[in-house]
Parts: structure tokens; sequence; C-alpha cells
């Protein structure tokens, strides 16, 4: 029950913020009055604003509370510290969206996707190309690979709604950890059928290692992003 309170507290205060009833540098109501708000401990309290925290929402000052730090910005901003869909990140850009899946099929590990993937050989996967509209522009194209034996029955109806909920909600698996990179590249072939590059001639490439609780692989993801489109951002801390 905690943990569903502080995530409840989590996505009530994200919401306002995100809404501008608490604004850019505002100072968000002090720990006791959230406490009486919420019905809850100060623990879970300082859980949901740690989250917000490591979001880039707020920061805590001594002495004075927690500022509201995060800014609206014009591009769509991407969490590239935190697993967030592309649903997920959508709706909290408040963008129109949605996923055509253009490819997909079966396949076993060779060596050749081995060294792309870090996949063992012969296992067997699922290998997708995922085309995002936002407001009805084609702005990202994925490339995804997903253990079968993990993301068991995924569908094209899936694949075209969210993997992650139906991974969470139907198999009940724990998605953990991710170990991301970004590059830019020069556009390829399917860059130029499917994605709105204007006169682009490159785009900015975001690569995912993802791990079950079970610390297992189960996806490798390579997103190819319109340049001019997004902003992708981590909260840092300098610790002396």
């Amino acid at each position: 029950m905690a943990k569903i309170k502080y995530l409840e507290i989590y996505n009530d205060l994200k919401n306002k913020i995100d809404s501008k009833v608490y604004t850019f540098q505002q100072l968000l109501p002090s720990e006791n009055t959230l406490v009486k708000h919420y019905d809850c401990s100060r623990n879970t309290v300082r859980r949901a604003i740690a989250n917000l925290v490591s979001d880039g929402y707020v920061q805590t000052i001594h002495g004075q509370g927690v500022r509201v730090i995060y800014q609206e910005l014009k591009q769509k901003e991407y969490l590239f510290g935190g697993i967030e869909t592309f649903k997920e990140s959508s709706i909290r850009n408040k963008n129109k969206y949605r996923t055509e899946v253009v490819f997909f099929t079966e396949l076993t590990v060779d060596e050749e996707i081995e060294q792309l993937t870090s996949f063992p050989i012969s296992t067997e996967i699922y290998y997708l190309q995922r085309v995002r509209y936002l407001d009805e522009k084609p702005l990202i194209i994925d490339y995804n690979y997903f253990r079968k034996d993990i993301v068991k029955d995924l569908t094209k109806e899936i694949a075209e709604d969210s993997i992650y909920e139906y991974m969470e909600n139907e198999l009940k698996e724990n998605i953990i950890t991710t170990k991301r990179m970004m590059t830019v590249e020069k556009i390829n072939e399917l860059d130029q059928t499917y994605l709105n590059l204007q006169d682009y001639n490159c785009v900015a490439i975001v690569t995912n290692f993802t791990f079950n609780a079970d610390g297992v692989m189960f996806e490798f993801t390579q997103s190819r992003h319109t340049p001019d489109s997004f902003v992708f951002f981590e909260q840092a801390q300098r610790i002396k």
C-alpha cells in the first residue's frame, strides 16, 4: 500500500507541475502540508519527492523546501536517464501519438545479430521495425529485438500499443535497468522512406540494452530520431 501511495503522490505532484499548478521556481507546499494533504507518512512524501528530483522536476533547497526547476520546452523531452515508454513520454509531453509496425518477424540469433545486440547465439527473438508518430509526423523509427522466452506471445497489436505495459501488466515482468548510449549517423534508406527528415541528412540514434529483475537482457533497441524534434535530458548533481 505504501508503494502505491508514494506513486500516487509522485504522479499527482508531477501532473500539477506539468499543468503549471506549481510553476517554474515556485516552492512546493511544505512537507507538513503534503503529509496532511495526502494523509501519509513523511517517508512516503520524501520518497515521492526523491523521484521528482531524479526526474528533473524539482530540487530540494536546504532550509527553504522543494523548488520546481522543470521548464517546458518546444521540443519533445525524453528522459535519457530514466526508463519511459514512447506512450508515457508522449502523454507527458501532451502530444498526439501512434505507432505503426512496418516489419515484424521471428529470428534466431546468428553471429551477425550477436555482434550487434549481445544476445547469445541460437536465442529466439522477435525483430520489429516501428515508426513512431507525434502529432501525425513520423519522427522516430525503432529497430527492436526482444527475447521470445521473456516477451512471450508478442503480437503486432501489442507492439503498436505498448510492449512494456504488456510485459508489466500481463506477463508480470519487472523492467529494472537499461544501459543507453547516443550517437549521430547519416540517414539510411529506411530513414528516408519513413521519417519526416526535411533537409536533414543525419539522425540521432539512442541505443538501449534493457534488463529484467533477474538481470537478463531481454531487449536491444536502436531508436533513430529526427534531429530537430527532441531534447534528451538527465538530472545530475555535483558532489564535492
